[in-house]
């Protein structure tokens, strides 16, 4: 088809050299946004329509070639479909009109193609559904720009343009569905990533489990192939809307009829409210659809105050049954985290120890002086020495996971606002349904009001003092433990534990880092996030990415450093997204556990009285690889050495990673 563009209102641009282009062949070019095929034929130049009308291959990838006819065609790289390369026409039995095209001058500095001056951006589907998305509070997405997700990346390319939400491009999907993980677990808000179809989309699986089993909201956004080829055999098709199923608490597909607006509502405050996973689907042909006068979705009118309170009778009946408690303990748990001022305080009434779940470690300072350390396989003695002493449990958003070891046969009261959770595992003497900062504070003014709570319970704060002093003597024997084999786990921690900022998120991987973690790290006010109940190695570095995305997003986390800790094999599953921290500048800095093994499998081989089999691990030098990609690294194999050399990483302005060469055996 012969250009029909009035060479009066083009716009001309520089597309190539002639050298660049020789006789007989083909290029792909870039003239504004617009992407032509340029040919050189005959002694002449030509530009046309890149997209071949039939499946739109890229005419410019193919190649001229003599048919059958002895005449020359430029043929489709995908399916050989014809034209002729210089007016675009095809030999006939298709698209008769031919290939669209633009005017060519050959000037003295290079080939110059025009074409019409780009439209104004006409308002589409997906514009609708980012910025229903940002209505209701979304500022971060994470994900990977590919072919099926277009429509919607360039969506939320115009939003972060305009200030309106930012975007981090991951190497890996399963890092950015992490890295959500990571940021709604410090903040309670939803962070989006983005995938393509098929094995984009499959990639974010794990991340988003991650956050559904602990209870962290997070909205997926997947591309999808055209709904035209939808069917088992299309390439990268599967049936997504069945595949999200079992994560997703809001699974939508958002197709020609859609309501834009109102489907991502929906998935908003599924995910807000439910603390859960949302998930929505983009067939590649519903991302572009004309959307002028569509309303975006906000969540004015349709977000209820979350303040649920038991009633007067189950307050009543849980003050006098701590009243006659003369040993109470407090044990909080994740779902606390919101609540601690109020944990804390309640905790003074009664004068009584508080520890923790391995999940709630870090929400009470192990400074304050009623802080009994983290119950459980991942503890202390102290926490577990108050359990087996007291006369009564007091459960706070506690979920009594096999892992922390809640003693049954104890009486319990359980506080908490999921009515699942409340005698999930067995029978309770007493629930209480509500959210946890309103009903502590009703519980301890009636206590006061009726002087109950402390007529019978003694002061345990001298043996909480007495415990914790016979635990950091442990500790501190335990310091001079040498193998031979590398720095021990009970030195690295010491260290940690002296100059990691109090105010710090400290993102935790899973294996026997965790572990000795939990044992031996003594938090002072530091925010802990942990892959809880999923339990997936890798999940450390991709949070961090997250948690350092909210210390940019929000201003109560402004200024907070990320000191993220992983063994070598859960750093090795996300190890390329150093180079994400690199080109984000992410302030993070990473403690590399290297003891060139997964150590907890071997010790579960070893307990299970298995032979010790394929848990060894080929490393690179680590620190050598976090400065080839432009960040911090430094390694560290003399316990002499570890105070100065991880304060000097945590004052390092941007990505730094700390190798420590580990004793696997030292946990």
């Amino acid at each position: 088809m012969a250009p029909s563009n009035n060479n009066a209102s083009l716009e001309w641009h520089r597309v190539a050299d002639p050298k660049d282009i020789p006789e007989g062949r083909v290029t792909t070019v870039k003239a504004g946004l617009k992407t032509l095929a340029l040919t050189h034929f005959d002694g002449h130049f030509a530009a046309m329509e890149n997209r071949c009308p039939h499946q739109g291959g890229p005419l410019g990838e193919g190649s001229i070639e003599k048919g059958v006819d002895g005449k020359c065609w430029l043929r489709c790289p995908w399916h050989g479909w014809d034209f002729d390369p210089l007016t675009g026409k095809p030999p006939g039995g298709h698209e008769d009109s031919g290939q669209e095209m633009f005017p060519v001058e050959a000037r003295d500095d290079g080939i110059y193609v025009g074409v019409p001056p780009e439209p104004d951006h006409v308002r589409t589907s997906t514009d609708v559904v980012a910025e229903t998305m940002v209505n209701w509070g979304l500022k971060r997405v994470f994900g990977m720009v590919g072919h099926s997700n277009l429509g919607l990346a360039d969506a939320f390319r115009l939003l972060e343009e305009a200030g309106n939400l930012s975007y981090i491009g991951i190497r890996h999907e399963g890092a950015a569905s992490f890295a959500c993980s990571g940021y709604a677990k410090l903040t309670g808000k939803p962070a989006a990533c983005l995938s393509i179809a098929g094995p984009g989309a499959t990639n974010l699986m794990t991340g988003l489990w991650d956050a559904k089993v602990d209870r962290a909201p997070v909205v997926a956004c997947a591309g999808q192939v055209q709904v035209q080829v939808f069917s088992p055999f299309a390439f990268q098709d599967i049936d997504l809307h069945s595949a999200f199923a079992p994560v997703a608490n809001f699974n939508g597909v958002v197709l020609h009829a859609s309501n834009y607006g109102e489907t991502a509502s929906l998935a908003m405050k599924s995910a807000i409210v439910e603390r859960d996973v949302s998930v929505l689907i983009f067939p590649d042909d519903a991302q572009t659809l004309p959307a002028p006068d569509k309303k975006a979705g906000s969540p004015k009118g349709r977000l209820a105050e979350a303040r649920m309170t038991p009633s007067e009778d189950v307050v009543k009946t849980a003050a006098a049954r701590m009243d006659k408690a003369k040993r109470p303990l407090i044990i909080v748990g994740y779902g606390a985290r919101d609540a601690m001022d109020e944990v804390v305080s309640f905790a003074e009434h009664l004068n009584c120890p508080i520890v923790t779940t391995f999940k709630g470690k870090g929400q009470i300072p192990d400074t304050h002086p009623l802080a009994g350390g983290v119950l459980g396989r991942s503890g202390t003695p102290i926490a577990s020495w108050f359990m087996n002493e007291c006369d009564l449990i007091i459960a706070i958003g506690a979920s009594f996971s096999h892992h922390t070891g809640i003693e049954p046969s104890k009486p319990i009261v359980q506080i908490d606002f999921d009515r699942m959770h409340l005698g999930k595992n067995h029978a309770v003497d007493t629930l209480v349904w509500g959210e946890i900062g309103e009903t502590l504070p009703r519980l301890q003014n009636l206590m006061t009001a009726q002087r109950l709570g402390a007529s019978n319970a003694v002061s345990q704060r001298k043996e909480i003092a007495e415990r914790w002093a016979i635990w950091r003597r442990e500790k501190e024997r335990r310091l001079s433990d040498d193998h031979g084999h590398g720095i021990s786990a009970a030195a690295l921690f010491a260290a940690l534990t002296k100059v990691t900022p109090g105010n710090a998120v400290m993102p935790v991987d899973v294996g026997n880092n965790t572990y000795s973690f939990g044992r031996y790290f003594e938090p002072r006010g530091q925010r802990v996030l942990m892959s809880g109940y999923l339990g997936s190695i890798g999940f450390g570095f991709p949070a961090a990415m997250g948690a350092w995305a909210a210390t940019q997003d929000f201003e109560e986390y402004h200024g907070r450093k990320v000191v993220s800790i992983s063994g070598d094999g859960g750093f090795g599953q996300y190890a390329m997204e150093f180079t994400t921290a690199v080109k984000y500048n992410m302030d993070i800095t990473h403690i590399l556990m290297n003891n060139g093994e997964l150590g907890k499998i071997s010790k579960e081989q070893r307990a299970g009285e298995w032979p010790v089999w394929q848990t060894s691990l080929h490393n690179p030098d680590f620190s050598e690889f976090a400065r080839s990609c432009g960040g911090m690294g430094v390694r560290v194999t003399n316990k002499a050495d570890l105070e100065k050399t991880i304060a000097e990483a945590i004052a390092h302005e941007g990505p730094a990673l700390v190798e420590i060469m580990t004793d696997a055996e030292l946990v």
